[in-house]
């Protein structure tokens, strides 16, 4: 990734974490994406913990890097979280555009039950 870009990504990043938080009753719902991989977290950012989290690198037997993947990612974040009585989350895309897997991960989360 270029520099540039790099720089933008982090600056749109921040000014999102400057806006949204995640409480006990309300999460956020973190999302990071790699090159391999795509990760998503439930985070209290009151007491900085992470109540529960899921990853492509868990589930196998499947290409860890595509769409499809990224929405059975969301929907097994989705099937922990209303496990563990969360229902309601705020989505927090990391500076990623809304587009490809990060929205496939959040429709997926959404089909598994969660709000937001």
């Amino acid at each position: 990734m270029s520099t540039k870009k790099l720089e933008r990504r982090v600056r749109i990043k921040r000014a999102i974490r400057g806006r949204i938080s995640g409480t006990p009753e309300q999460p956020r719902l973190s999302v990071f994406r790699s090159n391999k991989a795509i990760y998503a977290q439930l985070i209290d950012d009151t007491k900085g913990i992470t109540l529960a989290s899921a990853s492509s690198k868990e589930l196998e037997g499947t290409v860890a890097n595509t769409v499809e993947t990224a929405k059975t990612v969301g929907q097994k974040l989705a099937e922990k979280a209303v496990a563990g009585g969360v229902s309601n989350v705020v989505f927090d895309r990391n500076g990623y555009l809304y587009h490809g897997k990060v929205k496939a991960l959040a429709e997926g989360a959404r089909e598994g039950g969660l709000k937001f």
